[in-house]
């Protein structure tokens, strides 16, 4: 029987989807161990990054000699935290690894399969279309050392973004899968003004995902955030950041009492002032965070090329006199997007890769 590599490249990029967002700086890798055409074995990276998924795959099953490694990433050969994944590679006796991306960290970057071949052991590069932008905030955080950033955003079809009779302008499917998207991110970043209008706590309401809740990041220049707020009520439970300017940093200790943690900032005015932001929030761990807030923030982001995805649910409704914006529109209408091949009932979702 011919070993169809495809196949089980694909499985491995499947368990990799389970942890994308929760492995923090550390991509989120799939492994499949294979012998005689049958998977024996098979681990994720876990949460929080380590151990990695080829640990994970080979360290919980014993006859390995002779089989095939399937891994969505180039296994590491370098030392860090944990010993390199080429060692209980090399020591399970392993017979052949495959992968389909080459890593962007310089100490393993096409290095695993001259360690592997020296020692006796198959290595190769499979690529894949169907995963090829898998690792695309991996590359941005190895590449640009910056966050990754994606966005979202809820519009009718005649484009208004705010429902003046209802809280929601899209369906009870469409909010499912925005938790699915949160649950993908290990950070979410919001306004005030956004916050203190939805009174929302921005966290993963979906069986098997409730317990991931991305931590918060909520810009308040000005210090403007209520008191009777929903959040409030669960800061022990989860991280919650105010982003405000460091001229506030006395007035921060009232905040600091409630159970925020404070990152202070000098300007958010420019895209350089993003930069500077979305690097201090990788040196924190953050490697994938979603923006969730209004039109006119989300404005500045696209004007500014400060956003790498952006998701829009569309509510195939017309709002007409009950719709309304506070901020043009004319951004995401000029932006060519790519509808995702799901069913939402009356509601369709589209996304950008910038």
């Amino acid at each position: 029987m011919t070993t169809n590599h495809k196949f089980f490249l694909d499985l491995a990029f499947q368990l990799a989807e389970k942890n994308l967002g929760k492995t923090k700086l550390n991509p989120s890798v799939g492994s499949v161990v294979v012998k005689n055409n049958t998977v024996i074995s098979s681990g994720v990276t876990s949460v929080t990054g380590r151990p990695h998924a080829e640990f994970n795959a080979l360290n919980k099953i014993k006859n390995t000699e002779g089989a095939t490694l399937y891994t969505s990433l180039e296994p590491c050969v370098h030392q860090g935290k944990t010993p390199p994944c080429t060692n209980i590679i090399i020591k399970k006796k392993i017979k052949s690894v495959y992968y389909s991306f080459e890593d962007p960290d310089l100490r393993t970057y096409k290095k695993t399969k001259k360690i592997l071949n020296a020692r006796g052991i198959k290595a190769k590069l499979i690529e894949t279309k169907k995963y090829k932008n898998f690792y695309r905030s991996y590359l941005i955080n190895k590449k640009l050392n910056i966050s990754f950033i994606s966005a979202k955003i809820a519009i009718s079809n005649d484009y208004y973004t705010i429902n003046k009779k209802d809280k929601w302008i899209t369906n009870y499917f469409s909010r499912k899968v925005t938790h699915l998207i949160r649950s993908q991110h290990d950070g979410i970043i919001s306004t005030s003004r956004s916050i203190n209008c939805d009174n929302s706590l921005l966290n993963c309401r979906i069986e098997g995902l409730d317990n991931n809740k991305p931590d918060l990041f909520i810009i308040d220049l000005n210090l403007k955030l209520k008191k009777n707020l929903l959040i409030n009520k669960i800061l022990e439970k989860r991280k919650t950041y105010l982003i405000t300017y460091k001229k506030n940093i006395k007035k921060t200790q009232v905040f600091k009492k409630r159970g925020y943690k404070i990152i202070l900032i000098k300007s958010l005015k420019n895209k350089n002032d993003f930069i500077l932001l979305y690097k201090k929030l990788l040196k924190m761990g953050y490697a994938r965070i979603l923006v969730e807030a209004g039109l006119t923030f989300l404005n500045t982001l696209i004007k500014n090329n400060l956003i790498n995805d952006l998701y829009i649910f569309k509510n195939s409704n017309y709002l007409k006199k009950k719709g309304k914006n506070n901020a043009t529109t004319r951004y995401i209408k000029d932006i060519s997007y790519k509808q995702i091949s799901i069913n939402l009932n009356d509601d369709k979702l589209y996304k950008k890769e910038f």
